[in-house]
């Protein structure tokens, strides 16, 4: 009876299921020649005798996990791996390295309940059912002859299915104690998107649980502060009042209803409104970090969450309210690639985030640290003084800049990673070699060029009712030349223009912060090739105004990594101009909809109620101008605000200011 499971299992599959060591280990043991002695049984049992005495047994209905070994080591061993390679060379036909393996579609979602219990046991399916109840959102990717894995990601953790038809050798990076059950939920998610028709390769849904909660979460509204509709209020009474016109009586409400939507849940929402908080803070401050236009986002996205709830759409509402629960879910042996890291904070705090490559998944995750600045303490530590401070027993740097295979992580809902306290002998941590570290990750983190990139995020919901998971969008891109670099004294931020081997190109920007005083002179160096030459560059990216923009986390050059936010200095550095554009003047579009976005924005400034004649003039203008180049949907909704603002009704203001903010700001992200 020939196993057609194990000769279907491949280098990559066996390495995840143990790790590439055992693998290289075991293939190298069968080209000297020492392979072991296999005997199959008619019920498809597998067993093979070494030469050192070790027998194992890979049972039919078994994975390797389950499988046994007389040997002493704990988990799968070298000898369960070998067994598999050497059946393989016996009863399968070799496979050169150009060939690529048949593929035939299927999905996990096929598989029964009956079988999964026979193989994970009732306790599982009876765990997965207590979540599946309360419901769970899952992103699936489908597997294609290009990529034949199927892929679940779930709250805190990823699925593989590494054997097509086989699901008892899904892979997942939890731990033991949830494995099992992780992997009845991601059946279950492929279950749903088949019974629901959705056949795309990349889906995202909400499984289970009741729809009905997550609407009547964003539209209560009694008068506790329970769901979005209070926090709504807020913000309109502060658009029809104008944020220059906001006291810190109203700042504390909306600061109380952050407080209320974060305890509820509703976690994107929560964090729109901190933000915009920050944001009258900052005005009220004077200080740089005040921008009308950020403001006058964060207003429109309290709006787009609500609406997008309530009237439903192509995005789960668990990834537009952010209502997941902050599960933590425990990993096995996992491998971990540093991507940089970012240092904030106040007078009274710093913060430290570290961005890591989670290559088994595709996914990138964030560590966070914070330090509460003692008493007395004159000044709060930089980035450069943090770089030593040891997170786990490991400094800072070597973290953010490093290999880290750990037993000892955990990893939330939020792509959150924790390294446990106590157990730093089950952390390891190597330096990044060549450039190789970040060229050989998945094309979900670093993306082979910048124009698949700009496809990647085309593909995305718009900003405003995204997912607020930062690390979602944290990349690494090749670096072919930096075309410019420069510095703009009036908002203290250092630009630089990049392209890849295609000539595409790409705007680095990154803003002066106290916490990381040399961080600018530091990125400056390594992109004009102090530090060796630039070849990759890892950030946060997004789109705006036709173009793709980067804050940039790291630098890898071929002397290594290089972290702005933790080199030493204190800013004094004469930088350069400000680059100029390359790409030629800007385009009209570009221009219409900027004025457009503007002429809003300082509507809000000033308030809907109150608002000055030259600002409904300006509104003028931009409705001709977004007409003149064709956006007449845009034209229109600016002219709907503009008649509106003339009236008394505020119901009325509010919805066409929130309708041309949300075409506008679409419009310019997706152009």
């Amino acid at each position: 009876m020939t196993r057609d499971d194990l000769l279907t299992l491949t280098p990559d599959a066996l390495a995840a299921l143990a790790n590439r060591g055992l693998v290289k280990r075991a293939a190298k043991a069968l080209d000297a020649g020492t392979a072991p002695a296999i005997e199959v049984g008619e019920d498809g049992t597998v067993r093979g005798t070494f030469d050192d005495g070790a027998t194992a047994v890979l049972p039919r209905d078994t994975d390797l996990q389950a499988a046994s070994c007389t040997c002493a080591a704990p988990g799968v061993c070298r000898h369960r791996i070998g067994l598999v390679l050497a059946y393989q060379r016996q009863f399968g036909r070799p496979r050169t390295d150009e060939e690529p393996a048949p593929f035939t579609p299927w999905s996990p979602g096929g598989v029964d309940d009956d079988t999964l219990t026979a193989l994970y046991g009732a306790p599982a399916v009876a765990a997965a059912r207590r979540t599946l109840t309360s419901g769970f959102p899952a992103r699936l990717i489908r597997p294609t002859p290009a990529d034949p894995v199927a892929r679940a990601e779930l709250r805190s953790c990823t699925v593989r299915f590494l054997v097509p038809g086989e699901v008892r050798y899904a892979h997942t990076d939890a731990a033991d104690t949830a494995r099992h059950e992780m992997v009845v939920l991601a059946v279950w998610a492929f279950r749903a998107a088949d019974e629901r028709g959705l056949d795309a390769d990349d889906i995202q849904l909400d499984v289970g649980g009741t729809p009905e909660n997550s609407i009547a979460a964003a539209t209560a509204a009694t008068g506790t502060g329970q769901g979005l509709v209070p926090a709504v209020a807020l913000v309109d009474e502060l658009l029809l009042d104008g944020a220059s016109h906001t006291g810190a009586v109203a700042t504390a409400s909306l600061r109380r209803a952050a407080r209320a939507l974060d305890r509820q849940g509703l976690r994107w929402p929560a964090a729109a409104l901190t933000d915009l908080v920050e944001q009258l803070n900052a005005y009220r401050d004077r200080t740089a970090r005040h921008h009308p236009e950020r403001l006058a986002e964060f207003l429109t996205e309290i709006h787009a969450r609500h609406r997008a709830a309530v009237n439903g759409g192509a995005s789960p509402r668990s990834r537009i309210l952010g209502s997941d629960e902050p599960a933590e879910t425990p990993l096995r042996r996992v491998r971990l690639t540093g991507l940089g890291c970012r240092i904030g904070g106040s007078d009274t705090d710093r913060t430290a985030e570290l961005f890591f490559a989670h290559p088994d998944s595709g996914t990138v995750l964030v560590l966070r640290k914070h330090w509460p600045v003692p008493e007395g303490e004159e000044r709060p530590p930089t980035g450069a003084r943090l770089a030593t401070r040891r997170i786990s027993g490991v400094p800072l740097r070597a973290l953010a800049a490093g290999q880290v295979v750990t037993e000892s992580a955990s990893r939330s809902a939020s792509r959150v990673v924790r390294l446990a306290p106590g157990r730093v002998a089950r952390t390891s941590v190597t330096p990044l070699g060549s450039s190789q570290e970040w060229g050989s990750l998945p094309a979900s983190v670093t993306a082979p060029d910048l124009a698949s990139l700009e496809r990647q995020l085309a593909e995305l919901p718009p900003k405003v009712i995204r997912p607020r998971v930062e690390a979602e969008l944290v990349r690494a891109v090749p670096v072919d030349e930096v075309r410019a670099i420069g510095y703009d004294p009036g908002d203290q931020r250092l630009d630089a223009v990049i392209a890849d081997a295609e000539g595409t190109t790409a705007l680095v920007s990154a803003t002066y912060d106290g916490a990381a005083p040399g961080a600018l002179d530091c990125l400056a160096a390594a992109l004009e090739g102090e530090f060796g030459t630039p070849r990759y560059l890892s950030g946060l990216v997004h789109r705006s105004g036709g173009r793709l923009i980067l804050r940039p986390l790291a630098v890898l050059t071929d002397d290594g990594p290089v972290l702005p936010d933790l080199a030493p200095g204190d800013g004094a550095t004469d930088l350069g101009a400000a680059p100029e554009e390359d790409d030629g003047p800007s385009e009209p579009v570009d221009e219409a909809l900027g004025a457009a976005l503007a002429a809003c924005a300082d509507a809000a400034h000033h308030g809907l109620r109150q608002m000055p004649p030259g600002v409904r003039r300006r509104l003028g203008d931009a409705a001709g101008a977004l007409s003149a180049v064709g956006l007449h949907t845009a034209a229109a909704l600016v002219i709907d605000l503009s008649k509106a603002v003339a009236g008394d009704e505020t119901d009325a203001m509010v919805t066409a200011w929130v309708e041309a903010q949300l075409r506008l700001l679409t419009t310019a992200e997706l152009r």
